[in-house]
């Protein structure tokens, strides 16, 4: 049965063959800049591929099967996420990252980028870091990561 129903998609795919609609679920994965993926489940009544394929055209296709359609877009932004609570800091190893809320132990890590040598900060920029900086916009990550990508280690 799961060789049959591959044909009929095959030839759905190029649009040989016109089936009676059939219920799929979509799922649309965001790929952000900070690492965060954000996922939208939707169920949609799929009369043919194409239509898919011209409704999700900004998207790539990642998955397919009989039931569900997996598509991925990278977003050229920080995640919803990270602009509600993002907080640029430093791990205990040293590692610049994005938490959720402000850096300590119960914060859990967005993303991680590196390691940042801290004896070549001066004491108010690793302060800064132990305490946290707010991230508000794409513009401001980028600025924070090329602030500190010179003490990488």
């Amino acid at each position: 049965m799961q060789g049959i129903l591959s044909i009929i998609f095959s030839f759905l795919l190029m649009g040989n063959v016109q089936a009676s609609s059939v219920e799929m679920t979509v799922i649309l994965e965001r790929m952000y800049l900070d690492g965060e993926v954000s996922e939208e489940i939707k169920e949609e009544t799929v009369t043919s591929m194409k239509e898919i394929w011209k409704k999700y055209k900004e998207w790539q296709l990642v998955n397919m099967d009989d039931e569900q359609i997996v598509f991925q877009k990278e977003m050229n932004d920080i995640s919803p996420l990270a602009k509600a609570n993002g907080y640029f800091g430093i791990t205990e190893d040293g590692t610049l990252s994005i938490f959720e809320g402000k850096p300590d132990e119960s914060s859990r890590v967005i993303q991680s980028f590196f390691q940042i040598d801290v004896e070549k900060l001066e004491s108010h920029q690793h302060e800064k870091l132990k305490k946290g900086i707010r991230v508000h916009s794409k513009e401001n990550y980028e600025r924070i990561l090329e602030t500190y990508k010179p003490f990488y280690k």
